[in-house]
């Protein structure tokens, strides 16, 4: 049984726009070809010696994806800026050959601008992953990445989000000339639609009475657990905080014991090797516990590169994220207190 025939069959905004990504990550993909390789030829003939990433929101999650894909793939320090450093501080930056990453569905917030605006006068090279289309964020990059996803109706992002992280593999993809990153990338639509159908029920009825959430992570995968402890609190009203599997035993792991709550995100790369055995210390003490995982996990995710995965276990996640926020009595295409444009100073 599906996760909306298990609600009697009803469907969110957030879940139905979560099931577009796969034909939204193949127009993205299509009509930015040429500006990836165009993108990667410039960062060849002038390396960036640093990256610098502006974002917030889910946007910033990606940006922490972004981070593990360039220094795995490039080998180059990458970092996400302070926004206020530039909207508050007015504070002056040094001069340098770095590449600025701005992640943005609006393009609008001020801080965002502020803080892109303060590196290209530094002399980063400014390369914008924009949802909306005529944005000042446009304005201010040297090449911008439309997403493609169209527009978003429920305030919690979900396609936009799948996008940014198509875009910044793809993207590493061709700085790195990694061929099988580029060949996964290839096949990432189909197996989108494929992760979208697997049945994540089991953590609707883990989850509906819970009342604190650690999500669990690491490397690739981190971005996604972020995004996921976002979405619990956003969509489902349900406090949940992320750490990286590394993390999470300086110190967050003393509260965790008999009845608390934990998904895990893992994969088949070495760092799902620490989130399986923080899986296995947490279950131990009594907690309960759901780890996603291509090959030992409690939720069914799919095998594929590495780098991939993350993308399709958060689309996995999004459809039981509607699904428990209903069972919950909440409406996750408009949480509480919330808009779709978010502007901050």
């Amino acid at each position: 049984m599906t996760l909306s025939a298990a609600l009697d069959g009803r469907q969110t905004v957030m879940e139905q726009e979560a099931g577009e990504a796969a034909a939204a990550v193949a127009r993205m993909l299509e009509a930015n070809r040429d500006a990836f390789i165009a993108i990667a030829r410039r960062l060849h003939a002038s390396p960036p010696a640093t990256v610098v990433t502006c974002a917030r929101g889910s946007s910033d999650h990606a940006a922490t994806y972004a981070k593990y894909l360039i220094e795995t793939m490039t080998g180059t320090p990458t970092a996400s800026a302070a926004l206020s450093i530039a909207s508050l501080y007015d504070a002056p930056l040094v001069v340098g050959n770095r590449l600025c990453l701005a992640i943005s569905q609006s393009g609008q917030s001020p801080d965002l601008l502020a803080a892109v605006a303060q590196q290209r006068g530094a002399g980063a090279f400014v390369v914008a992953l924009v949802n909306a289309p005529d944005t000042p964020l446009a304005d201010l990059a040297d090449i911008v990445i439309p997403l493609s996803a169209g527009v978003e109706r429920s305030v919690a992002a979900t396609k936009s989000y799948i996008c940014s992280l198509a875009a910044i593999a793809a993207l590493v993809a061709a700085w790195s000339r990694n061929a099988a990153l580029e060949t996964a990338l290839g096949t990432l639509p189909a197996r989108l639609d494929d992760a979208f159908a697997l049945d994540w029920s089991p953590a609707v009825t883990a989850y509906h009475d819970a009342t604190n959430l650690f999500v669990l992570g690491r490397g690739y995968g981190l971005g996604a657990a972020q995004e996921a402890a976002l979405k619990f609190k956003e969509t489902a009203a349900l406090h949940a905080e992320c750490f990286s599997a590394a993390e999470v035993r300086h110190g967050p792991m003393a509260i965790v014991g008999k009845g608390f709550h934990v998904l895990a995100l893992g994969g088949t790369d070495r760092a799902a090797i620490s989130v399986r055995d923080a899986v296995a210390e947490f279950r131990s003490r009594g907690a309960t516990v759901l780890l996603a995982d291509p090959e030992v996990g409690d939720l069914p995710a799919i095998a594929a590169h590495p780098a991939i995965e993350p993308i399709l276990m958060i689309q996995s996640f999004y459809r039981m994220a509607s699904a428990l926020a209903l069972a919950r009595g909440c409406n996750p295409d408009s949480p509480p207190h919330l808009n779709k444009v978010t502007e901050t100073l």
